[in-house]
């Protein structure tokens, strides 16, 4: 445990903003529990925990987005309520959110306007926007409009609105988990700045080993209580996990005796125009997955992995059958219907609405993908033992919590859902498994779980497609991996031979080749 002033680096000073005994009720729930927390001046300071910890709650609660049951909220050591996030940002506290609220037919100054108090001339706010970002080396041009700009610029459009609010307190939330290597470097860089100027920075995010590199001191919360508070650089990433879920995490491991097999799933030229105003063209994509093997793909949001996605799993349909080839047959043209009866699953990034109907029960949604090629349905009846069968086993092999044995989807945490749904479609032991985002958004015990799984399906025969923004994670369970920019896949990289900086350029549209970088990815 840290003394509230450690090294005495805060003697004489008070915190910028505290909270004290701190508590959110829902009804019997208790989100957040009597939470005790100083956030002093020139301090990054982590807020850490598993899906469903009450990290999301807490900062709500500072931001003026609900009000607390109880306790309170000091800044600058005056007890504050907050009417909104209005008043929150009037006072200097700012946040930038881990999804955008952009709007893509506007320009970067015109959405920028929209978060601001309109107190100035849409000129003279355009030309201290460009002012803003070069002073904090996130360069953004005001006249562009979003929808040409890449995932890293639009996280600079939020970042920078936040910044000319001149924020003392910013929040951030998740912030690299969009970025390449590269633009997540820049970012530290201007969070540290930050920093120098004696602003404070409460940084949420998942990647320890980030957290080591950047963070002051890190608050762990657990079950909607603060269980420790740490400084992290003197931390492991293994020893944060366990503070964050209590317990050891169980090291993932590539089972001995994992072999390749014949191709199951074949790409063969496949170029598909986009289904909507905005979306990305696929050009002239081709690879081949064989059975025991993982092929990961990495890449910024917005690169066309969605429309891959949806390419492969029927969503989307080719002209030529041949585009997409499924245990050696041409299903380019075929429904998913019919691509789930030759072997194939799928395992879409968005949980709530395309990996699940949120209002349908979980018996009810194993049999939406389960149906096909499960034994489901008997003659037109639906086995609805079989539908619960399919939830006990997920529930007990994947460790998913929940309230009762078959509750509504919406009612699972993100990471209990994204376990339910990932083993949904393991169970089932595909011929081939396409899966989105494996882990988005997950704590270290639920991610542990899921690329276990999937190397143990790899070992058991099934070719495995990995769409991933998390390196380590592609590091850790993918044999090759290959980079979307722009609707154009790159040649597959050995795992051993994908450092950070190869992948990094090629996320960032390089196709220069790059000096070794001293260290793999995940090293």
């Amino acid at each position: 445990m840290l003394d509230p002033t450690p090294n005495g680096l805060h003697s004489g000073e008070s915190p910028l903003l505290q909270t004290l005994g701190l508590t959110k009720r829902y009804g019997d729930f208790l989100a957040n529990d009597s939470i005790d927390i100083d956030i002093w001046p020139k301090e990054i300071h982590a807020l850490l925990g598993e899906n469903g910890a009450g990290k999301s709650t807490l900062v709500k609660a500072i931001y003026g987005l609900i009000q607390p049951s109880a306790g309170e909220i000091r800044w600058q050591g005056e007890r504050i309520v907050l009417s909104g996030p209005s008043e929150a940002r009037s006072r200097g506290i700012g946040m930038v959110f881990q999804h955008f609220s952009l709007f893509d037919n506007l320009t970067v100054a015109e959405n920028v306007a929209l978060g601001l108090d309109g107190k100035e001339s849409f000129k003279d706010m355009s030309a201290r926007l460009e002012q803003v970002s070069k002073t904090y080396g996130l360069p953004l041009d005001p006249r562009r409009e979003v929808w040409q700009l890449s995932v890293g610029e639009r996280q600079r459009i939020e970042i920078v609105r936040a910044l000319m609010q001149d924020p003392k307190f910013l929040i951030l939330d998740e912030p690299t988990a969009v970025l390449t290597p590269q633009e997540a470097d820049q970012l530290f860089i201007v969070l540290e700045r930050l920093r120098a100027e004696g602003r404070a920075i409460l940084y949420i995010s998942h990647k320890l080993e980030e957290v080591k590199r950047l963070c002051d001191t890190a608050t762990i919360l657990r079950g909607g209580r603060k269980v420790d508070t740490c400084n992290p650089r003197l931390e492991t990433a293994a020893s944060l996990a366990r503070m964050m879920v209590g317990g050891e995490i169980k090291e993932v491991k590539a089972p001995a005796g994992r072999k390749t097999t014949v191709p199951r799933l074949v790409v063969n030229d496949l170029s598909l125009a986009p289904s909507e105003a905005h979306g990305v063209r696929l050009e002239h994509i081709s690879f081949e997955l064989k059975g025991g093997e993982i092929l990961g793909i990495a890449g910024v949001a917005g690169n066309g992995q969605d429309e891959l996605f949806a390419a492969l799993s029927g969503e989307r349909l080719s002209k030529d059958p041949g585009t997409v080839v499924i245990e050696g047959i041409a299903a380019g043209h075929l429904s998913i219907t019919q691509r789930r009866k030759l072997g194939a699953a799928f395992v879409p990034e968005e949980r709530l609405g395309h990996g699940t109907a949120p209002r349908m029960k979980l018996s009810e949604n194993a049999l939406l993908t389960g149906h096909a090629a499960s034994g489901m349905v008997h003659r037109g009846f639906i086995d609805t033992a079989a539908t619960l069968k399919t939830v006990d086993r997920a529930t007990e092999t994947f460790d998913v919590r929940k309230a009762k044995r078959d509750p509504e989807a919406a009612s699972l945490s993100g990471g209990n859902l994204q376990k339910f749904i990932v083993g949904r479609e393991i169970l089932r032991n595909p011929a081939v498994l396409v899966v989105s985002q494996p882990t988005w958004g997950v704590d270290a015990g639920a991610a542990a779980v899921i690329r276990q799984a999937l190397l143990d399906l790899a070992t058991a025969g099934a070719a495995v497609l990995v769409t991933s923004q998390d390196l380590d994670e592609l590091a850790e369970i993918a044999d090759r991996i290959a980079v979307m920019f722009h609707g154009h896949l790159s040649a597959p990289l050995a795992t051993s031979e994908a450092t950070r900086e190869k992948l990094g350029l090629l996320m960032g549209g390089s196709s220069l080749e790059p000096k070794e970088a001293a260290h793999a990815v995940g090293a």
